[in-house]
């Protein structure tokens, strides 16, 4: 990967570049407040594909279109129910997706050959700054995955991106540097084709939030149970594909073990009151839940550039974004 495909001074020249890259068919990582997206022009057939070969990333698992503002929804969706609107209104620009009826634009390219299509109004300047520019272009959205290998832990750093991607990116491709993620963890995945929304993948925008500005009663795709050692995340099927909805995802290489007294030689990622044992490789202590979510795959990417074999992690309690960050942390035990 050249010097020139990285761009650490994001100047209102960078981001004009970004988009002509973008009008062009080539592909663009940028930095959300969740986590960092590959981008192509979403009504670009060819340009998306090659999001789909960077990843390797099976071709009918959808992408998310993210578009600069609300406004845009009508280009994307063919029926948006009220409460999606109050929700967008609510909640964007910011870590939710909402999946509605696609229009003739979503293309199946971009659905999977589903019926639905999501949508979100990042948080970030950067990533706004880019919508913003391609629009400009003639362009109506950004499909953007997270800009990783498909199932491995998602980029919150530039720096991350070029690890995980920069031996699949072609010489026209572009990363944005924006720092560090904010929030840490994929957007809030809602599914408001039915009469009621439904929570397909949690993250920062919680179920309260949305119950109290839809006003409507949350159908959830998952369950809390508390067990006595604490309150776990269960995921049945689900017959709407969403991005980072299968069983196996958001795995480092290292085998990652949950809620256990971790031992010498592991590595260790749990809240700050809680000792780390003699000869554990402490990866993250956050204080909070909100700082655990951020410092997530940092801690999980740390532990194999140490080399590290497995990892522990405990996890943490709430139905806040600690819901997001358990839903993480099953997927990627599971993949082990």
């Amino acid at each position: 990967m050249s010097q020139s495909q990285f761009l650490s001074n994001c100047t209102a020249d960078a981001m004009v570049l970004a988009a002509a890259h973008l009008a062009a068919g080539d592909l663009v990582a940028f930095p959300t407040e969740t986590v960092y997206g590959l981008g192509a022009d979403a009504s670009n057939a060819t340009a998306v594909a090659k999001i789909y070969a960077a990843k390797g990333r099976p071709s009918d698992h959808p992408l998310i279109v993210h578009i600069a503002s609300m406004d845009r929804m009508g280009d994307w969706a063919s029926d948006v129910p009220e409460y999606a609107i109050k929700l967008a209104r609510s909640f964007w620009p910011g870590p939710m997706t909402l999946i509605v009826k696609r229009s003739a634009l979503a293309g199946e390219f971009i659905t999977g050959g589903q019926s639905s299509v999501g949508l979100r109004v990042p948080d970030h300047v950067i990533a706004l700054a880019l919508l913003q520019a391609f629009e400009k272009t003639g362009g109506k959205g950004i499909a953007a995955p997270s800009a990783n290998r498909f199932g491995q832990v998602s980029p919150t750093t530039a720096a991350a991106v070029i690890e995980e991607l920069g031996d699949y990116l072609h010489p026209n491709d572009i990363v944005l540097d924006g720092g560090a993620c904010e929030v840490g963890v994929e957007s809030t995945i809602i599914d408001c084709t039915g009469d009621n929304p439904r929570i397909l993948r949690p993250g920062a925008i919680s179920d309260q939030m949305v119950a109290e500005i839809t006003g409507l009663e949350i159908i959830r795709t998952y369950r809390f149970i508390d067990d006595g050692r604490g309150i776990e995340f269960e995921e049945p099927h689900e017959e709407i594909r969403v991005s980072g909805s299968l069983e196996n995802h958001y795995a480092p290489k290292a085998k990652v073990l949950l809620d256990q007294q971790p031992i010498a030689g592991q590595g260790f990622i749990a809240m700050a009151d809680i000792a780390t044992p003699t000869g554990v490789t402490r990866l993250a202590a956050p204080a909070t839940n909100d700082e655990y979510a951020r410092v997530l795959y940092q801690g999980l990417r740390k532990g194999d550039e140490l080399g590290l074999v497995e990892i522990v992690a405990i996890q943490p309690a709430g139905e806040d974004i600690a819901a997001a960050i358990r839903d993480r942390l099953k997927k990627a035990k599971s993949k082990q």
